[in-house]
């Protein structure tokens, strides 16, 4: 099918600027160029999984090739998403509307659940969700972000409490931060790579049940009425060795030894 060309990414680039070029306001194809490599749109099509209508040098519509349902909207520039656009998901549902630049989101958006609902809303950078809001499908905050969570920002559960105040870096905890469950302060210290690593643990009457230091110590973790469900060591910021298990009336269930935060090893049911 291809005598001359093998690269499908020259293939969907030659085919983007034909379009630009000819402000298509139909799917077409150069017919004097297919000559020479052989190729029609129906097999730009298969190749590169979804086409693009161009109404316009920078409007047009971009679609999945397999059921012709639209996945984009907008502006472009070069053959690549610049400026304002909407995203579909392949049931035609509104997944993210805002700004493009060099085909990924840069800038202000909105994104959406399948129910219609914004999870989150602020401004993008390099397709990742950099300055706002992140929401729950019920509309309660659950993150909030400063600079794509490099810097200090705040998270939250689906009840909208705080879960977590403190320093990021590449998107996990890092240095400084509070862990909160149902807005009890249940850690404080540092962390490393999302893991407490440094710092002090707290039962629900604020009383200190365990330290860390290096990502070792043994710790402690309780219900919401203070009864203590969870014990064992811990090393590079998980369960690591010997671990006790309780029963929400505070009897021992099991005994045993962990490895990266699950049983395994020696052990036994109470």
């Amino acid at each position: 099918m291809l005598k001359n060309i093998k690269s499908t990414y020259f293939i969907k680039n030659i085919f983007l600027c034909v379009n630009e070029k000819q402000k298509l306001k139909v799917v077409k194809y150069n017919k004097s160029l297919q000559k020479y490599i052989d190729i029609s749109i129906i097999n730009y099509k298969y190749f590169t999984g979804k086409y693009i209508i161009y109404e316009s040098t920078r409007i047009g519509k971009e679609y999945f090739y397999y059921n012709d349902s639209l996945i984009y909207e907008g502006e472009y520039l070069n053959g690549e998403r610049n400026g304002k656009g909407k995203e579909y998901d392949e049931n035609g549902i509104l997944e993210f509307e805002g700004e493009y630049l060099n085909g990924k989101r840069n800038g202000k958006g909105k994104e959406y659940n399948e129910e219609g609902k914004i999870v989150f809303e602020g401004e993008y950078l390099n397709d990742k969700e950099w300055i706002g809001t992140g929401y729950s499908k019920e509309g309660c905050t659950l993150y909030s972000l400063s600079n794509n969570i490099n810097g200090k920002g705040k998270g939250y559960d689906y009840d909208g409490k705080l879960e977590f105040e403190g320093e990021y870096k590449n998107g996990k905890r890092n240095g400084k931060g509070k862990e909160y469950n149902g807005g009890q302060l249940i850690f404080e210290g540092e962390y490393k790579n999302d893991v407490k690593w440094k710092g002090k643990g707290f039962d629900y009457n604020n009383n200190i049940s365990f330290e860390l230091k290096d990502g070792k110590g043994v710790i402690k973790e309780y219900d919401e009425n203070n009864k203590l469900e969870f014990e064992c060591e811990y090393l590079n910021g998980e369960r690591n060795g010997k671990g006790k298990e309780y029963n929400k009336d505070g009897k021992l269930e099991f005994e045993g030894e962990y490895l990266n935060a699950e049983r395994n090893g020696k052990g036994k049911r109470i």
